[in-house]
């Protein structure tokens, strides 16, 4: 019995263990998340990142500004403030329905942190919703992860400048086209009341794009350029060949080309329209209730047959 209870024991120690080498080494391959990594998410959506809900009602300091309009959730987000391409009102949110008027946080010489805890200005204050880890990754992704991407997009066309959509599909199809699919419309994206394909994404929103490509989606797990090795250069040509993915706003051609394509005219049937409609009802009521009623005459006129041919036995 002794012996027993020990080998018990010892193959279930022995499981404990391989179990917990199992985790650790499971652990150790999965991929960290490195501090300007973090800060990015959270830079973009940090209740996301943080799996938390919004806040309720406005941030604070966005009664200051009378141009955007947005309320709630969106308030209270960086990026709705600074922008994607970290310049707020000197950058691609300088104007629009994102203009706010607040300054961009690109190469700023301030304290970030001071800033987060509202030492600056108690608006400001994100103490009560950031924990002392999470404003310190925020504030390294502000001071390490911030690129100047108006070297590598045409502020009026939007489109990249020098980008290279060979390079940039190969790192696609390796590592995007799975999810989002060979025409980036496998995923469609829900803006502010719009479907949007990854293609028009890119071409409307190409800063989003870039950040988002290179530091994840807050709350979402995908493949990111910074963990793949992608230079800011890769970024670029991934961005190049997205954009001439189809958009959902190309030129329809219509089925019947040339003269004479116009609607074809109807041949039979009840008019179109509610009187139509009207018509068709009552047609179909009919033939189902004849249907019916030619039916149950048959079974009297058989039921009759049947009396009467007793009847003339007996």
């Amino acid at each position: 019995m002794r012996n027993s209870f020990r080998f018990f024991f010892s193959v279930t120690a022995a499981l404990l263990f391989l179990g917990v080498s199992a985790v650790q080494a499971l652990g150790a391959m999965a991929p960290a998340v490195d501090d300007v990594t973090r800060g990015a998410l959270l830079y973009d959506k940090w209740y996301a990142a943080l799996g938390q809900p919004a806040p309720a009602g406005d941030m604070p300091l966005w009664s200051a500004q009378t141009t955007n309009t947005r309320s709630g959730p969106e308030t209270w987000r960086c990026v709705e403030c600074h922008g994607w391409d970290y310049k707020g009102k000197d950058g691609a949110y300088g104007s629009g329905s994102h203009y706010t008027g607040f300054p961009g946080v690109f190469g700023t010489q301030a304290d970030v942190l001071a800033v987060l805890e509202g030492k600056t200005n108690p608006a400001h204050d994100f103490s009560a919703y950031l924990d002392e880890t999470s404003r310190k990754q925020l504030a390294a992704f502000l001071r390490e992860g911030l690129i100047d991407d108006s070297q590598y997009i045409d502020t009026v066309t939007l489109k990249t400048k020098g980008g290279d959509p060979a390079n940039g599909q190969a790192l696609y199809d390796a590592h995007c086209a799975t999810c989002h699919g060979a025409d980036g419309a496998k995923i469609i994206f829900r803006t502010e009341g719009i479907n949007e394909t990854l293609g028009a994404v890119a071409n409307r929103d190409p800063y989003r794009f870039l950040h988002r490509t290179r530091f994840g989606v807050a709350g979402t797990q995908m493949p990111i350029g910074r963990e793949l090795g992608w230079t800011p250069k890769d970024g670029v040509d991934v961005l190049a060949y997205v954009q001439t993915l189809p958009t959902g706003n190309e030129p329809q051609q219509p089925g019947n080309v040339g003269e004479g394509s116009g609607a074809s005219p109807q041949v039979g049937g009840p008019p179109a329209g509610v009187a139509g409609g009207i018509l068709t009802g009552i047609l179909a009521f009919l033939g189902t209730f004849g249907v019916s009623a030619f039916f149950l005459f048959g079974l009297v006129v058989l039921g009759f047959l049947v009396v009467w041919a007793l009847r003339k036995r007996n």
